[in-house]
C-alpha cells in the first residue's frame, strides 16, 4: 500500500502510546482515523490532540478483548467513512511474574488483550479488507518478547509469541490468494509509554480483580527492569515512522528495538537452529 492519503486507518490502543504516535503518523500523511482505547479521558485527549492538527478523527471507546466491541468499532467505522484501509491491532497490556505466581485473573486478562484483542481483530477487520478488494494493511503489536523469552514475564511472552505466529500465518494467507491486502507483526524493544502501569485499565470488581500478592524476588527484577527500560527507553514516534515505512515497504517483520534486544533475538534463532538450550543472556 503507497497511497495514503484519503484512506482510513483503525488503530486500537490508540490513546497513547505507539498507538497514538502511529495515528499522528498515518494522519499526517493524510490518512482518516479511527482511535479505539478502553481509557475514555485520555481517548478523548487524543481524538481533541488530532483534529486540532487537522485530521478528521472518530474516537470509540473499545475493549478488544469483547469480540461484540470490535464488531461495534468495525461497524462505527464503516458508518462514518464507508470503508477501512489500515488496520493497526495495537492494544496490549504487560503482567510480570511466573505462571504460578500468577493468579487466574491476571493470566485471563493478559490473554485476553494481547491475544483475543488480535484474534478478534483479524476475524472482523480482514473479511471486510478482502471484500473491498482494495490495497490495505493489518499490523498487529507483538513485542520483542514475541521473538525471544525471558524469566518472570511468563504470559505476556507467550501472547505475543502467538501474535508473531498469528501474523505469520495471516501473512502467508493473504499471499497465497494473492490479495491485495498486506500483513505486518511489529516488534517493538524498549520504548517510552505506559505499558508497565497497565492496571490502571483494570476493573474495580473486588471479586473479579482481587489485589495482587507480593511479587518473588526473580518477577520484582524483571518489573523494576523494564519499568526503568520503558521509561528511558525510545520514542514511541520511532516506532510509528518504522510502522508506516513498513506498510510502504510491505515488510512483514518491523523491528524497531535496541541493539542488546536483536542479539537475543538472534542468539535465540542460533539456539534454536543448533539445538543448544536457551539461555538468559546474550551470548
Amino acid at each position: 500500500m503507497k497511497d495514503f492519503a484519503g484512506r482510513v486507518a483503525v488503530v486500537t490502543g490508540g490513546a497513547s502510546g505507539i498507538g497514538l504516535a502511529t495515528a499522528q503518523r498515518l494522519a499526517a500523511e493524510g490518512m482518516k482515523i479511527v482511535l479505539a482505547d478502553v481509557e475514555v479521558g485520555a481517548l478523548e485527549a487524543a481524538r481533541d490532540g488530532l483534529a486540532a492538527d487537522g485530521a478528521e478523527v472518530l474516537a470509540i471507546p473499545t475493549d478488544v478483548a469483547r469480540a461484540e466491541a470490535i464488531e461495534a468499532l468495525a461497524q462505527s467505522t464503516l458508518d462514518r467513512f464507508g470503508a477501512v484501509h489500515v488496520v493497526f491491532n495495537n492494544a496490549g497490556v504487560a503482567v510480570t511474574g511466573s505462571l504460578w505466581e500468577s493468579s487466574l485473573e491476571d493470566l485471563e486478562w493478559s490473554i485476553d488483550v494481547n491475544l483475543w484483542g488480535v484474534i478478534h481483530g483479524i476475524r472482523t477487520f480482514v473479511p471486510i479488507l478482502l471484500e473491498q478488494g482494495v490495497p490495505g494493511h493489518v499490523i498487529n503489536t507483538a513485542s520483542m518478547a514475541g521473538v525471544t523469552s525471558t524469566a518472570y514475564l511468563d504470559v505476556y511472552t507467550a501472547t505475543k509469541h502467538a501474535v508473531v505466529a498469528l501474523s505469520e500465518c495471516l501473512h502467508k494467507e493473504l499471499e497465497s490468494e494473492e490479495s491485495p491486502v498486506r500483513a505486518s507483526v511489529v516488534c517493538p524493544g524498549l520504548i517510552r509509554t505506559r505499558i508497565m502501569e497497565s492496571e490502571r485499565h483494570r476493573g474495580s470488581d473486588p471479586e473479579r480483580d482481587p489485589p495482587r500478592p507480593e511479587p518473588s524476588a526473580g518477577a520484582a527484577f524483571v518489573d523494576r527492569f523494564l519499568s526503568d527500560g520503558t521509561e528511558q527507553g525510545w520514542d514511541p514516534s520511532r516506532v510509528a515512522d518504522a510502522i508506516v515505512d513498513g506498510i510502504r515497504e510491505e515488510r512483514f517483520y518491523i523491528i524497531p528495538a535496541q541493539p542488546e534486544l536483536v542479539a537475543l533475538m538472534d542468539q535465540r534463532i542460533d539456539e534454536l537452529r543448533t539445538r543448544r538450550n536457551p539461555g538468559a543472556t546474550a551470548s
